[in-house]
């Protein structure tokens, strides 16, 4: 049995009895040997069922504002654009992450269903949840009329809350829908219904309205640090929920906030998120994070990014918005989908920008659509989160703030092993905030004055700022305006990170189990206000006390190869090296390290690898190779070390060893 599948093995029982046990807490499995009187067969493995591919798409908010009558409409004109978009990519499934309205009027129901029924009649399932617009404005029957022919009819409902939380399971895929606000309430019916089917599943998608941490919303600041007094319906649950999707892997789509976001939220505190490897015991292991994905704007509305990263508990690794507003001169409408394929997940985020501000014929468009964020891994990986360099050099690295391509090694079923030997992160992107007050009132607030609402703030929220606990946005992240009784959350600037995972999978026309390289190459310098206007990273100063020391950002010198758009498809990554290492059972001079495209292929000739120690020194001067080898990347053999190959990339890669 892989290591993996033991472990999916012995989870169940750990999990039961602790769903919630601290990180001291583990659970030893010995080998039993039983003793037999006849030569029984041995048994094999059991093989892993075969699934399907199977792939989501997202459907942010879709409100169009009301007419000259009054009368409220859905954003047609986007909606269109975005369901013709996914049904082109061979989507499966798409989740409306509520707010499918403004006003939850029968007018705007028929809107919707009259987009989305085109759609559904060609076979895309579609997974509707309640938004605010709808727990506000339509009653329970307007909303079980109009979604009941969407809404899957094997889905299983929650007890109490049939039609507003439910889950279905498509292939190895357990997606749970959740209404607005509706996560702290079901989240014991979630950790039921991922016990009951945790044999069934290799991933899980949970989708709601709104979330624990938001971009100008989010429950945890709405309700824990804003929040009422002795009122806990989240303030008691928010460690556990945060803790439980983490150890879960669950990646948490979300509307509400009429921007896109990609980011981790840690279980712990950012600063306590060490990155992952492996140990001689337990194989390879995780993150204590789970993704949170913003699933943009389909609507006639932007947000502006308010109050920032959450960056106590929140690792921004993706931030676009695009307000028409401010400056900004256009809306986004923004695509996404996650694709799932066995043990792998592939996920793509497109946009086009448009202008349209209502259904009426002359603001209709054609949508061009642009790559502006992806990922592809496993669930047998190892992960890192790599910073800016834009850190000041008199910041302590406290174990995780470090912008280099280095990591521990992480291991494949088949005795191969990898770690990131080298690079680093010189190319990022940069986003500002906006200001933003909080008050209080006493005996009414959980706050009782402003120090405590700062109290909370700090314990929930944001960083607190120390020389052994820096945070990266603000020496001082909330300041108190003792005059007023309000706590300001001043402007800032903040420097995306990047989410670097090393994922494994089994070989498929390969020597080597397959290694997958993500999260290098989806930002280019690119530099946007807090409205989504553009700035230049290069010439433009960030806003005031953005740094450490209470100074501004300031402007950087880009790599040449920085694109400063916000178009991936052709972005660079920072040169990085990996150095691939294989079991002893592979004899050398017969395989050759590969990388794949479309299929693989040697990454340079025999003729063209260098047989030397990995060094450093390589990313700035590259040891001599014949002319001809120009044209492939710095690939060596370490034959002093014996079945160790590295290689110097420039962009996510897929690597493995091919017989010759």
């Amino acid at each position: 049995m892989s290591l993996s599948n033991l472990k999916k093995s012995i989870l169940p029982l750990a999990l039961v009895g602790a769903l919630t046990a601290c990180e001291g807490d583990k659970t030893y499995v010995t080998n039993v040997v039983e003793q037999v009187t006849e030569p029984d067969p041995v048994p094999t493995e059991t093989e892993k069922p075969a699934y399907n591919q199977f792939k989501i798409g997202l459907l942010p908010d879709t409100q169009g504002g009301s007419d000259a009558e009054g009368q409220a409409h859905v954003s047609m004109h986007p909606m269109s654009e975005l369901l013709k978009h996914q049904a082109a990519a061979g989507t499966n499934m798409v989740i409306a992450v509520g707010d499918l309205t403004d006003k939850g009027s029968d007018i705007e129901f028929a809107e919707w269903r009259s987009v989305a029924e085109s759609y559904k009649e060609q076979g895309i399932e579609f997974l509707p949840v309640m938004g605010n617009h709808e727990t506000s404005y339509a009653y329970t029957y307007n909303w079980i009329e109009n979604m009941k022919h969407f809404i899957p009819k094997d889905a299983v409902h929650m007890p109490s809350y049939e039609w507003v939380n439910y889950y279905v399971i498509r292939e190895n895929v357990l997606i749970i829908g959740l209404a607005y606000y509706n996560l702290p309430i079901a989240f014991d019916w979630i950790k039921q219904v991922v016990l009951e089917n945790e044999d069934k599943v290799e991933h899980i998608v949970v989708a709601s309205h709104d979330g624990l941490i938001g971009a100008k919303y989010g429950q945890t600041r709405e309700q824990i640090v804003d929040g009422t007094k002795e009122d806990n319906w989240v303030f008691d649950v928010q460690p556990k929920i945060r803790e439980f999707f983490a150890q879960r892997d669950v990646i948490y789509v979300q509307g509400h906030e009429h921007q896109y976001q990609r980011s981790l939220i840690s279980s712990q505190s950012a600063l306590t998120t060490l990155p992952s490897s492996a140990t001689p015991t337990g194989g390879n292991y995780r993150m204590n994070t789970y993704t949170q994905i913003m699933s943009g704007n389909a609507s006639y509305k932007g947000y502006e990014f308010r109050y920032g990263e959450r960056d106590l508990v929140q690792m921004i690794v993706s931030q676009k918005n695009a307000t028409k507003s401010n400056g900004s001169t256009h809306y986004d409408v923004n695509s996404s989908m996650l694709t799932f394929n066995q043990d792998r997940i592939d996920y793509q985020s497109y946009y086009a920008q448009h202008t349209a501000q209502s259904n009426d014929q002359d603001q209709g468009f054609t949508a061009e659509w642009h790559l502006a964020d992806k990922f592809s891994r496993t669930t047998n990986r190892c992960e890192t989160v790599v910073y800016a360099n834009s850190l000041l050099h008199d910041t302590r690295p406290v174990l995780v703030l470090s912008p280099e391509y280095k990591t521990n090694d992480c291991f494949a079923d088949d005795g191969s092993y990898v770690s990131l030997v080298g690079g680093e992160n010189n190319t990022f992107n940069r986003t500002d905030t906006r200001t933003r007050d909080m008050g209080f009132t006493p005996g009414f607030s959980r706050a009782e004055s402003l120090n405590d609402l700062m109290r909370l703030a700090y314990q929930w929220i944001f960083q607190y700022h120390e020389s052994w606990s820096p945070n990266l946005n603000s020496s001082a992240r909330i300041i108190p305006d003792y005059a007023n009784d309000e706590m300001i959350i001043p402007e800032t600037t903040i420097d995306l990170k990047e989410h670097v995972t090393l994922s494994w999978t089994p070989a498929v026309d390969t020597a080597s189990d397959i290694l997958i390289v993500s999260g290098t190459q989806n930002q280019t310098g690119v530099y946007q206000d807090d409205y989504g206007v553009l700035k230049d990273i290069q010439a433009d100063t960030g806003l005031a006390m953005s740094q450490t020391d209470s100074s501004a950002k300031q402007a950087i010198t880009l790599p040449a190869t920085a694109t400063q758009s916000w178009d991936i498809s052709n972005a660079v990554a920072d040169a990085y090296a990996v150095s691939f290492t294989a079991p002893e059972t592979i004899d050398p001079s017969t395989v050759q390290l590969a990388s794949k495209d479309t299929e693989w292929t040697a990454i340079a000739p025999d003729t063209c690898v260098i047989d030397q120690a990995w060094d450093e020194t390589f990313l700035t001067q590259a040891p001599q190779r014949d002319e001809t080898c120009s044209e492939y990347p710095l690939v060596g053999y370490d034959s002093t070390f014996g079945n160790r190959w590295w290689v110097v990339l420039t962009a996510d890669a897929e690597l493995a060893l091919i017989n010759k």
